[in-house]
């Protein structure tokens, strides 16, 4: 069990990606192949449900603004913070995650990750970088811990080094 709650998209923001993304885009669902035709996404963490793509299932590729979004149901105003990319998503209504709730998703040993921390008026207050360890349910714990420890801390974004993928969101408890 996690001490933090790593949060998924919410369900209005899907309901909305799947018609047309944070960057204006319509959604374009295709079927996840071993071929990786029309694109590589098999394992490919999905942020509606927390959990892997698996062969066959339809997702789309989508742009997430989740400062943006958390910004608007909030009144923030993060400016230049303001970040989109890309996320998987099931193309789909799937239920949210899956009975695995209770841990970090994708965030296999060795992956690289690094954690920003937002204040309540949405700008980064800081931030730090993540190679998860065997232990990732420890490494996370404490990194959130370390973050959570700034009162100024509102919310932590988790995303992938490499990409800039963001992951998951963590509010404070």
């Amino acid at each position: 069990m996690t001490t933090y709650t790593a949060l998924p998209i919410p369900p209005t923001a899907l309901k909305e990606l799947r018609a047309t993304d944070d960057a204006g885009r319509p959604a374009e669902p295709f079927t996840a192949r071993a071929d990786g035709v029309p694109q590589d996404s098999i394992g490919a963490p999905l942020r509606c449900c927390l959990r892997a793509v698996r062969a066959g299932e339809r997702v789309a590729l989508v742009s997430y603004a989740p400062l943006r979004r958390w910004a608007a149901g909030t009144g923030a105003r993060p400016g230049a913070y303001d970040e989109q990319g890309p996320v998987f998503i099931h193309a789909e209504e799937c239920g949210g995650p899956d009975g695995a709730a209770g841990r970090y998703p994708a965030a296999g040993a060795g992956s690289l990750r690094v954690l920003r921390r937002y204040n309540g008026r949405g700008q980064i207050i800081g931030g730090r970088y993540l190679e998860v360890p065997e232990d990732a349910p420890a490494a996370f714990d404490a990194a959130l811990g370390e973050a959570f420890a700034d009162p100024e801390t509102a919310l932590v974004h988790v995303r992938a080094v490499e990409y800039g993928c963001f992951h998951f969101e963590v509010r404070r408890p």
